[in-house]
Formats: C-alpha cells, sequence, structure tokens
C-alpha cells in the first residue's frame, strides 16, 4: 500500500508558489509584493505565518522588507559574482571610466551603482592597527562606503549589497591627499596610489562568515540572523608594506566569490 505524502507545511508551500513567481519572472525585480495582512487574508494563514513566508524569502536573497515601505522583490535574484583574482587589474577597474572594482563589477552585471560616501580621520579597530604594525591609538584616514545597485533608468529601485571601510596610513594620505576626499576618479584608491608611488602589487584577502552586528544589518537592510561574509583586504607594495586595509561586509545571500589561479606551468606542446 502506497504511503500518502505529506502536504508542505503552509510556510514552506507559499513561499514555493511566491518563489516560482519570481523565478519565471512573473514578480519581477523591485516589484512590490502584497502586505503582510493582504499576504495572510489571501491565503488564510496567521499574521504571524504571513511574517515567516517573507522572513524565509528574504533569508535566501528573494526579497527585502523596507521599514515603512514594504516587502519588495530583489533585485539580485541570483548572487552577483565576484572574480576576487581579476577585479583589481588596472583594466578592470578603469573600465569605462568606473571609480574602483566595485563600479565596474556592478555595471558589467547590468546594474547601476549609488555609494554613500563618509571620510574621517579616526583610531582604527586593533584589527587593523596590527596589520598597519602602527600604534594602536594613531588615527588614519576612514572611507566608510554604503553601496547600493539600482536598475537603469530608475532611480528609486536601490538596493544595499555591501558596506566597506578602508583605512590609509596618515603619510600615504599626505603624499596622495584625495584618498581623504568622496570621490577617487577612475580606478579608485588603487590608481591613486599608484600614481602616488604606492602601488599595490599584491593583495591579501581573508574571508569569515558571521553574524553583522546591529549597524551592518541596518545599513545592509537585512535581519541580524542573515549571515554576511566579511572580508579582511590587505594591499601591499613592492617593498611589502601594507598601505590600504579594508573590510568589507556583504549579506552571504547576494554574493559568490570566485578565486582562480595556476597551480603549475603548462606542459609545453
Amino acid at each position: 500500500m502506497a504511503t500518502k505524502q505529506k502536504e508542505p507545511g503552509k510556510v514552506e508551500r507559499i513561499s514555493s508558489e511566491i518563489r516560482d513567481k519570481i523565478s519565471r519572472g512573473v514578480l519581477a525585480p523591485g516589484s512590490r509584493l502584497p502586505g503582510v495582512p493582504q499576504l495572510q487574508k489571501e491565503h488564510g494563514v496567521a499574521y504571524q505565518t504571513a511574517r515567516d513566508i517573507y522572513g524565509l524569502l528574504e533569508g535566501e536573497g528573494l526579497v527585502l522588507s523596507r521599514r515603512g515601505k514594504g516587502t519588495y522583490v530583489s533585485l539580485v535574484i541570483d548572487k552577483i559574482v565576484s572574480e576576487r583574482t581579476e577585479r583589481y587589474l588596472p583594466a578592470l577597474r578603469e573600465a569605462g571610466g568606473s571609480v574602483g572594482a566595485f563600479e565596474a563589477e556592478i555595471r558589467a552585471n547590468g546594474f547601476e551603482i549609488k555609494n554613500i560616501v563618509t571620510v574621517t580621520k579616526d583610531i582604527p579597530p586593533k584589527k587593523v592597527a596590527d596589520l598597519f604594525e602602527m600604534h594602536h591609538r594613531a588615527k588614519t584616514v576612514k572611507r566608510e562606503r554604503i553601496m547600493s545597485v539600482g536598475l537603469p533608468g530608475n532611480p528609486e529601485a536601490l538596493e544595499v549589497v555591501q558596506v566597506a571601510t578602508s583605512w590609509f596610513p596618515p603619510d600615504v594620505v599626505d603624499a596622495c591627499p584625495v584618498l581623504a576626499e568622496k570621490t577617487t576618479g577612475t580606478g579608485g584608491s588603487k590608481s591613486r596610489l599608484a600614481e602616488a608611488e604606492f602601488r599595490q602589487v599584491r593583495l591579501r584577502e581573508e574571508i569569515e562568515v558571521r553574524s553583522p552586528t546591529p549597524d551592518e544589518a541596518s545599513a545592509l537592510g537585512i535581519p541580524v540572523e542573515q549571515a554576511v561574509l566579511e572580508i579582511t583586504h590587505k594591499g601591499l607594495t613592492v617593498e611589502g608594506r601594507p598601505v590600504e586595509i579594508c573590510l568589507h561586509v556583504l549579506p552571504r545571500s547576494k554574493w559568490r566569490l570566485a578565486y582562480e589561479w595556476e597551480i603549475d606551468s603548462p606542459i609545453p606542446a
């Protein structure tokens, strides 16, 4: 006698229906979804069940909630693939007049960008001071960016996909004062550092999966329960001196990091 299969739970079943509509384009990126009370009424479910449906989809990166504005289909349905071994090459970070690797990467994925930049002088975290091998109370220039993607022709449709903070030693900023400005020009800080004879020839990145801080979750527009990727990025000169430390914080549901390198020389024909 065949065993009767259990019907999936209401959260899983309704989430699957919405997920399918998103994948088929019936619900387009950036489109507004029914509010929780309306979703509750449409499907005859409890209020908390309706909240759980959107919570599940938000954890998958398919929808985003905007406080006081409602729930929307995410602009980033498929994860952004970041080619970490290539993105900082001069030809790529300067492509089309891009201000650095992030802008070039995002435009290559068909999005526009909007960055909110704050520049201050501040004491870096101990982790950063240690990487610079500097006194733990020494001040550095700190560049904080809240980085959003948008749809071409629709400036209102924006989604934050990364927050990044860079630190630069005082003597480096003295030689390259544009680092203390909000806009660093084509190629971003790496191109300006190269012009100031602080060219980075080697990069090191360490990646950690962790929970966001409340401030990071707020800036990214994600629940505090959703994991983020933290990339600690160190740029070194030919002498081996670190001249830039950057902490990138990315929602894990939005990004895939890709690395490729040779481990042996090709065999001659």
